[in-house]
C-alpha cells in the first residue's frame, strides 16, 4: 500500500524518492540548514513532504545544473527556500510553512508514556528552533 503525498517518509524511503544514498542526505543535513528532518529518539529521521522536495532541489542543482555547495547555500540565502524548492518542484504541488514557522511534529507509539510523548514532542520543538536559529545566524555571519 503506496503512502499519502503528505506521510513522512523514513531516511531509506526519502533516499528511494529523491535517488541518492542515505548517507548523502545525512551529509547534506550537515551542509544545508534548511534540510531538517524531524529526528525522533534515537536519531531516526522523518523527512515531511517538504524535506523531500528540497533533497530533489539540491540533487538537481549539484548534480544536474553543476552548482556546488556553496552555490546552493547562496542561491538559498539569496532567493529563500520557495525558490529553491522550485528546483525540486517545479508545479508547485507541495506547500511551504513560512521560514521560521515550527515544524509539524510525529506522534509516538501509543505504547510509551504520556510523559515520554510530551519530551519527544519538546525535543523535536527544540531541534525545529535550532536550526531555525542556526539559519538565522548563518545569514548575518
Amino acid at each position: 500500500m503506496a503512502k499519502s503525498a503528505n506521510a513522512f517518509r523514513t531516511i531509506s524511503e526519502a533516499a528511494a524518492e529523491v535517488g541518492a544514498p542515505q548517507h548523502v542526505l545525512r551529509f547534506w543535513e550537515t551542509k544545508f540548514v534548511f534540510l531538517t528532518p524531524l529526528k525522533r529518539a534515537g536519531g531516526r529521521r522523518f523527512y515531511r513532504p517538504q524535506d523531500v522536495v528540497l533533497l530533489k532541489a539540491v540533487k538537481r542543482l549539484l548534480h544536474e545544473e553543476g552548482l556546488t555547495i556553496k552555490g546552493v547555500q547562496r542561491l538559498h540565502k539569496e532567493q529563500g527556500l520557495k525558490r529553491l524548492a522550485h528546483y525540486g518542484d517545479p508545479d508547485g504541488a507541495v506547500t511551504f510553512e513560512p521560514e521560521g514557522a515550527a515544524p509539524a511534529t510525529v506522534s509516538a507509539p501509543a505504547a510509551t508514556g504520556q510523559s515520554s510523548i510530551r519530551l519527544r514532542q519538546v525535543l523535536a520543538e527544540l531541534e525545529g528552533a535550532r536550526a531555525r536559529l542556526e539559519a538565522v545566524l548563518s545569514r548575518s555571519g
